[in-house]
C-alpha cells in the first residue's frame, strides 16, 4: 500500500474524531453566543468533508467495485462539507470580529454573508446533483470537481480571513493569542497558495506532485484545531478553560476510540501473521504496563490543580477580609461579586444577602419540590451557612453550561469563608453608625443648649417688642405712615418668633427605635394643616387638593408629630410650587400602614443636593433654616415610620414625599 495512503487514512481518522471532538465541547459547553454556534457548523461541515472521504478511502481498500450508493453517499457529504466551507470560515471571522469589537457596521456584515452564502448554495444545488451521477469523482481533490466557481469562491474567503487573522494578530491582548493569529495567518497564506496551485494555476503539475499536494491540503485544517487545544487548556482561549473536566473527559473518550481503530488497524495489517483477535488481544494488554504511570501523572495534576485553587481561594478571602475592614455592607458585597466574577472567569455572579428572621434552615420540612427545584439549582448557588442561619446566598453564572468540580469545589470553600468577612463587616458597619449617632447626638445636644440660651435671651423682648407694637396699632390717632411701617416691625418680630419656635422644636433630644407614644386620625390631622396654610396657598397662587380615604383610623403617631410632619412638608412644597401650580396632600392605606403622601409640581430637587436635603441646618433659601425636613425626619422616626421622596416625581419635574407610619392597631 502507498505510504500517502497511510498518511490520507491516518489524517482522515484523526481530522474526523478532532472535528466531531470540538463538536462535543461545543455541545457540552453550551455557550449561547454567535460564534460558538458558527464554530460548531465549521466543525461540522470539516467533519462531513473528513468522514466522507475517509468513507470513500476505505471502500476503495476493501472493495474492488465499491458499491454505487455508498460512493454516491460519500459524494454527498463530502460536497456539502465543501460547499458550506467558505461562506462558515468568513462567518465565523465575522462573528469573532465582533466579539472583540473591531467590526461596527452589522449592515455590511450581514450584506457579505448573504453574498458568501448565496453562491455557496448556487454550486451546492448545481453542481452536487451532477456530482451523484458522476462515476469518476476526483476523491483526492474533490473541489476540482466542484468547478472553478468554487474554487474562486474559496480562494475569496481564504485571503478574506487571512485579512482578518492580521487584524486579530494587531489587537491580541497577550502573546498566546498573537502567535495564534499570526500562525493562522501563515495557514491560510498557505491554503490560499495550495487552492491556486491545485484548482486555479495555469501550469500542469505531475500527478505524484499534484497527489502530495493535494494530501497536504486535505489534512492542513488540523493542524489549527490541535494547536486551539492547547491554547484552550492552558490559556483559556474563547474562554472554555475552566471547562477542564469536560476536555478530559472528551479527550479520553476519543483517545480510546482512536486507539480502538489502530488496533483494529494493526490487526487487518497483521492477519497474514496472527490471527486478528491475538493481535487485539496483545495490544489491549500493553495498556495495563500504562496504568500506574498514568495514575501517578493524574494524581499530580490533580494535586496540582487543586494546590491552585486552594491559593487563589486563599488570595481572593485575604482581599475580602481587608474590604470587609472598611465596614460597607453593600460596597463588601460589589466587591466580593466583582473579584469573584475576575477571579473565577464567571459570566455573571449574585450575592444576596438573607434575611436573618427567616434564614433558619429546615430541611426536614421541605416538600419534594422544592428538594427536587434545590437540587436542579445546586451547581449553581451556594448557600452561605453560619450555624443553622442562612446568611447569604452566592449565585454563579459560568459562560457555558456548568461550572467545573475545580471551580464549582473553590467555591464551595470560598462560602465557608464569606460568612466570617460578612459578620465582621456588618459589626465595623455597626460600630461606626453607632460612633457617627453618637457625634451627631452630641452636636444635637449642643444645639438644644444653644436653642435654650437663645430662648432665654429672645424670647421675652421678642414677647415685650410684639405686645407694645401691638398696643400702638390699636392708637387711633397713629399716623398712617408709621401705622404701616408698625406693621411690617411687627410681621418681623413674628417671623422672628417662628424661627425661634422652630429652632426650639428640633432642641429636644430624639426618641430612638419608634418607641415614642401617641394616636391620632391621620385624616382630622390633614384637615386642621390644609385649613391653616390654605390661606397661604392661595396667597401665593397654588391650588392645594386633599385627599384623604377611609375615616376612623387611627395612626400610633401624637396628633402633635402628625402636624409637625405634614405642615414642614406643605410650606416647604408651597415654596418650591410657583403660581399657578399644584400640591397634592393625600393619605391612605398600604399594607396595614398609612401613607400620607406629599406631591408639588415645581422643579425637582437637583441631583447635587439630594443626599443633604435631610440635614440639619442645610438649606437653600435666603431666609431659612434648613430644619424643616430634619424636623419631619425625626419625628416619622420617633415613632417608627419611614420617609421616602421621589424628585423628579411626573413628567421630569415635581417632588413627592411620602411618610409611611403604622397605624395603632399594628404597633399594639
Amino acid at each position: 500500500m502507498d505510504s500517502l495512503l497511510y498518511i490520507r487514512l491516518i489524517g482522515y481518522t484523526a481530522g474526523t474524531l478532532l472535528q466531531l471532538f470540538w463538536m462535543v465541547v461545543i455541545l457540552g459547553y453550551r455557550r449561547q453566543r454567535n460564534f460558538e454556534r458558527v464554530f460548531f457548523f465549521l466543525c461540522l461541515a470539516l467533519f462531513f468533508f473528513y468522514s466522507g472521504s475517509l468513507l470513500a478511502l476505505n471502500s476503495q481498500i476493501y472493495y474492488h467495485q465499491p458499491p454505487v450508493a455508498l460512493n454516491q453517499f460519500a459524494i454527498a457529504i463530502i460536497s456539502t462539507g465543501l460547499c458550506l466551507l467558505p461562506a462558515l470560515l468568513l462567518h465565523l471571522h465575522l462573528e469573532y470580529a465582533e466579539t472583540r469589537g473591531l467590526l461596527k457596521d452589522k449592515r455590511w456584515k450581514l450584506a457579505v454573508l448573504f453574498l458568501f452564502y448565496a453562491a455557496c448554495l448556487h454550486v451546492a444545488v448545481h453542481r452536487i446533483p451532477l456530482l451523484l451521477q458522476d462515476p469518476q469523482f476526483n476523491f483526492l481533490v474533490p473541489g476540482s470537481s466542484l468547478g472553478e466557481g468554487f474554487a474562486i469562491v474559496l480562494a475569496v474567503a481564504l485571503a478574506w480571513c487571512g485579512g482578518w487573522e492580521r487584524r486579530f494578530a494587531t489587537a491580541a491582548p497577550d502573546k498566546p493569542q498573537l502567535y495564534f493569529h499570526w500562525t493562522l495567518l501563515g495557514f491560510f497564506v498557505a491554503t490560499f497558495l495550495a487552492v491556486d496551485g491545485l484548482h486555479l494555476g495555469p501550469f500542469h503539475m505531475q500527478a505524484r506532485t499534484a497527489e502530495t499536494l493535494a494530501t497536504a491540503f486535505s489534512l492542513l485544517p488540523s493542524l489549527p484545531f490541535s494547536v486551539l487545544i492547547y491554547l484552550v487548556y492552558r490559556h483559556n482561549f474563547l474562554q472554555i478553560g475552566r471547562q477542564k473536566n469536560l476536555l478530559y473527559a472528551i479527550s479520553a473518550t476519543f483517545l480510546a476510540l482512536l486507539y480502538l481503530s489502530l488496533v483494529r488497524r494493526v490487526g487487518t495489517w497483521l492477519e497474514p501473521l496472527l490471527p486478528p483477535e491475538a493481535s487485539a488481544s496483545i495490544l489491549l494488554f500493553v495498556l495495563v504496563i500504562f496504568i500506574e504511570p498514568l495514575q501517578r501523572v493524574l494524581g499530580r495534576r490533580l494535586e496540582e490543580t487543586a494546590h491552585q485553587e486552594m491559593d487563589r481561594v486563599q488570595r481572593l478571602t485575604a482581599e475580602i477580609q481587608q474590604e470587609a475592614r472598611q465596614g460597607n455592607l453593600r460596597g463588601l458585597v460589589r466587591f466580593v461579586e466583582e473579584r469573584v466574577k475576575q477571579v473565577f472567569e464567571l459570566a455573571a455572579v449574585n450575592l444576596a444577602l438573607v434575611d436573618q428572621g427567616k434564614a433558619e434552615l429546615r430541611p426536614s420540612l421541605r416538600t419534594p419540590e422544592e428538594r427536587a427545584a434545590s437540587a436542579a439549582l445546586s451547581d449553581r448557588v451556594f448557600p452561605l451557612r453560619q450555624g443553622h442561619q442562612l446568611m447569604a446566598v452566592l449565585r454563579a453564572e459560568p459562560h457555558g453550561a456548568a461550572l467545573s468540580g475545580e471551580t464549582r469545589a473553590a467555591l464551595e470553600f470560598l462560602c465557608e469563608q464569606l460568612p466570617g468577612a460578612l459578620d465582621l463587616c456588618r459589626l465595623i458597619e455597626e460600630k461606626l453608625r453607632l460612633e457617627r449617632e453618637l457625634a451627631e447626638r452630641e452636636r444635637l445636644a449642643l444645639v438644644g443648649q444653644m436653642a435654650a440660651s437663645i430662648s432665654h435671651n429672645l424670647k421675652n423682648p421678642l414677647g415685650s417688642m410684639k405686645t407694645i407694637l401691638q398696643v400702638q396699632l390699636e392708637n387711633p390717632e397713629l399716623p398712617d405712615s408709621m401705622r404701616a411701617e408698625t406693621k411690617m416691625v411687627l410681621e418681623e418680630v413674628g417671623r422672628l418668633s417662628a424661627k425661634l419656635n422652630q429652632l426650639l422644636q428640633f432642641s429636644p433630644p430624639a426618641v430612638r427605635g419608634g418607641s415614642a407614644i401617641g394616636s391620632c386620625d391621620a385624616r382630622v390631622a390633614l384637615e386642621e394643616v390644609a385649613g391653616v396654610l390654605s390661606h397661604e396657598a392661595e396667597r401665593r397662587g397654588v391650588k392645594m387638593q386633599i385627599k384623604a380615604s377611609g375615616q376612623g383610623d387611627r395612626v400610633a403617631a401624637s396628633a402633635e408629630a402628625v402636624n409637625d410632619i405634614v405642615s414642614n412638608l406643605v410650606v416647604n412644597a408651597l415654596e418650591a410650587t410657583p403660581r399657578g401650580g399644584h400640591l397634592i396632600v393625600s393619605a391612605s392605606l398600604h399594607d396595614g400602614a398609612c401613607v400620607i403622601s406629599v406631591e408639588d409640581d415645581g422643579q425637582g430637587i437637583p441631583a447635587a443636593l439630594r443626599e443633604k436635603i435631610l440635614q440639619p441646618f442645610f438649606t437653600t433659601k435666603p431666609q431659612g433654616t434648613g430644619l424643616g425636613l430634619a424636623i419631619v425626619a425625626r419625628r416619622v422616626a420617633e415613632f417608627g415610620g419611614r420617609l421616602d421622596w421621589v424628585s423628579p416625581a411626573n413628567n421630569g419635574q415635581g417632588t413627592r414625599f411620602c411618610v409611611t407610619l403604622p397605624l395603632e392597631e399594628a404597633k399594639k
